[in-house]
């Protein structure tokens, strides 16, 4: 047993509300939060034997907690464009409900129309990069056009993945809001 103890009978009385407080300021749902810090409390149990004593018991439970905030982003913009989509398009009951996918149009058979409406959507995403601030603008290309991992482009800019994905967000907002005003 190593020489630094900890207390995990203690842990709800002294670290919950402190907890609770910083998660609910970072995903904004009560029943999320609660359902985080539970996990933070259930992976320090599970982790017990690696707590070093290099840092307070609330401050390694706030790393914990940090993981497991990160881990819920990824989980929920992983699941981001994979809904089933079905539609019913005829009333036969062998095929109702086929794949909506089975019904798209073949993407190589392009009209004039469609490669002109690509290459105006092109331009308005151009120009809408270039009215945001630098950084956003680098994240947004590097993320949603490059498709480059969340680590490479934290090493690359010296941010954090939180910085990052509030800087995406904002990235993005201000893209849709601009696409609003000059594209559609």
């Amino acid at each position: 047993m190593p020489n630094h103890q900890i207390n995990p009978n203690q842990w709800i009385d002294l670290y919950s509300d402190y907890l609770y407080n910083y998660t609910i300021s970072r995903v904004s749902d009560r029943e999320v939060a609660q359902d985080l810090v539970q996990d933070t409390f259930l992976a320090g149990l599970k982790s017990m034997k690696n707590f070093k004593g290099e840092a307070s018991e609330r401050t390694w439970l706030i790393s914990i907690l940090k993981r497991k905030i990160i881990d819920h982003y990824r989980k929920i913009n992983s699941k981001k464009g994979k809904a089933e989509v079905r539609i019913n398009y005829n009333g036969d009951s062998e095929t109702e409900g086929d794949w909506l996918e089975e019904r798209v149009a073949d993407p190589f058979d392009k009209t004039a129309e469609d490669t002109m409406q690509n290459s105006e959507l092109g331009q308005a995403i151009h120009n809408c990069l270039g009215k945001l601030p630098k950084k956003q603008s680098d994240v947004f290309k590097m993320k949603t056009i490059q498709g480059f991992e969340t680590e490479v482009i934290c090493n690359e800019l010296n941010i954090t993945a939180s910085n990052l994905w509030v800087i995406i967000h904002r990235a993005r907002t201000a893209m849709a809001d601009c696409l609003k005003e000059n594209w559609f």
